[in-house]
């Protein structure tokens, strides 16, 4: 029997959207794939950005530190 499952994680246990139809204690395979979740664009950043995600001045000094970079004339010389 392969089905795919979908359910929620909490530590150790998955808890699965519906019934698999086995018996209590039966021994099984589990390969974990995390469910496709579709979000709009910018929302990895907000949530690994933390507490930073929804501080303005935060995303005003970002936008400072990209334009910046576009002006820098640096130059990089070939050893």
């Amino acid at each position: 029997m392969s089905k795919p499952y979908t359910g929620t994680i909490y530590g150790k246990t998955i808890e699965l959207n519906e019934s698999p139809g086995l018996c209590d204690g039966e021994s099984v395979e589990v390969v974990l794939q995390p469910a496709s979740m579709r979000t709009e664009w910018g929302q990895g950043i907000r949530r690994s950005a933390g507490a930073l995600a929804e501080d303005s001045e935060f995303g005003e000094a970002m936008e400072q530190i990209q334009q910046e970079r576009k002006r820098s004339t640096r130059r990089v010389d070939d050893p």
